[in-house]
């Protein structure tokens, strides 16, 4: 039995729902508006067309939906298989969301998104694997080889202010920063040794994005 393939063109994996994707971006868009000032920018970067790697930062449960919500274009974003009980992974699914097992090798996933790839679309990914600091400065390589086998340009985008720094006090609706850097080529050579040194690279400017969201709004701060 041959494994089924995303719907020509929608760049969504099997099963999605067009439609409910589509509404979930206006939910995610809006969502956080009530308690953040979200401000947004580089949305002009991402390309329209083609297949696509986002790879952001991680520090909260805000960013992906966050993200999932300002994108011009459907995404598929690789979601820790725990989030996948009862309704809510119903929903997931119905959107087009892939769910992952975290810490091992997950060749279903990774074919499913490597499919959506294929098909032009658009895959979001977190390098670091897991919350932490959202500074980057580790990642795995999942991204690169996703790179390499969907044949995808890479798109860093950089999320700040979801998280609140230790001895930083609490603000009314504070501000958080979405930044979408320039799409990048990477290219990928073969082996363990391509993916490793390719996936520096990826991390080197994803975490070079961040800083930069980071030193703008340290600046900000000051003149406040």
């Amino acid at each position: 039995m041959s494994r089924p393939t995303p719907s020509q063109g929608t760049g969504l994996p099997p099963g999605a729902v067009p439609w409910l994707h589509d509404t979930g971006r206006f939910i995610g868009r809006w969502l956080y508006r009530p308690a953040f000032r979200i401000r947004v920018r580089g949305v002009d970067r991402v390309p329209r067309t083609g297949p696509v790697v986002l790879v952001a930062n991680h520090s909260s449960m805000i960013e992906p939906q966050l993200i999932f919500g300002m994108l011009p274009r459907r995404s598929v974003f690789l979601v820790k298989e725990e989030m996948f009980t009862g309704a809510a992974g119903w929903g997931l699914r119905r959107i087009g969301q892939v769910p992952v097992r975290r810490g091992v090798p997950d060749r279903a996933a990774l074919h499913t998104v490597t499919e959506v790839l294929r098909d032009g679309g658009l895959v979001g990914v977190f390098p670091e694997g897991t919350r932490g600091a959202g500074d980057v400065s580790q990642a795995q390589q999942g991204a690169a080889w996703l790179v390499r086998a969907g044949g995808a340009v890479v798109l860093p985008v950089a999320v700040r202010g979801t998280r609140r720094r230790q001895g930083e006090r609490r603000r009314l609706r504070p501000v958080i920063d979405v930044v979408v850097g320039e799409p990048f080529s990477l290219d990928v050579g073969k082996g363990r040794a391509g993916l490793a040194s390719a996936t520096e690279r990826l991390r080197d400017t994803l975490a070079a994005l961040v800083r930069a969201v980071d030193d703008e709004r340290a600046g900000r701060d000051r003149e406040d």
